[in-house]
């Protein structure tokens, strides 16, 4: 079964596996990431893990029992007990119930183990797949986001009180927030 971890070190050739091998994928709905994403990898990654440190991001990567990354999903822009929730997941398992589960088990880690009470998401006009896992997963339309927030890309504002999600049981996915 799938596991949601926290991101660490070691997480990272297994990380650029799944961007690479998915980059056209995501291409066709958000905003490419860019040759030099790719070219200076290993410097963002390090920057990624050092603004975790802060506790003003959490960066999550749902595992599969063969090492491999099958999804990113990050918590961003964390304050006052708000946050912003960002995901991609592998094109091979698009359509499954995979984004959908694991984006509600990271709302219960989210306000479980961070604290938040809200988070909010943005999904581009075109991007209906990542429209339905937001509503599937209890977020709520709640107004248009500025395209620069979506690469350009005209879109919607999402949101989900997180206030009950500390008495949910967890999702299917199974979590490990300490990234061992």
């Amino acid at each position: 079964m799938p596991e949601l971890k926290r991101l660490h070190a070691g997480h990272a050739p297994a990380v650029l596996a799944f961007e690479l091998a998915n980059r056209a994928y995501f291409a066709a709905s958000i905003s490419d990431r860019g040759d030099d994403f790719f070219a200076r990898f290993t410097d963002g990654y390090h920057a990624l893990l050092a603004e975790q440190e802060t506790g003003m991001r959490a960066f999550y990567v749902l595992v599969d029992e063969d090492g491999s990354v099958l999804g990113r999903f990050n918590l961003v822009n964390i304050e006052d007990h708000t946050g912003e929730l960002g995901y991609r997941v592998a094109q091979h398992v698009a359509g499954r119930g995979v984004a959908t589960a694991t984006v509600r088990e990271l709302c219960r880690l989210a306000a479980a183990q961070h604290g938040l009470r809200t988070l909010r998401a943005a999904a581009a006009s075109q991007n209906v797949a990542s429209q339905k896992v937001l509503t599937k997963a209890g977020f709520v339309a709640v107004g248009p986001a500025d395209p620069a927030h979506l690469g350009g890309k005209p879109g919607t504002w999402y949101r989900r009180d997180l206030v009950h999600d500390l008495v949910l049981k967890p999702a299917a996915v199974r979590s490990d927030p300490a990234g061992s």
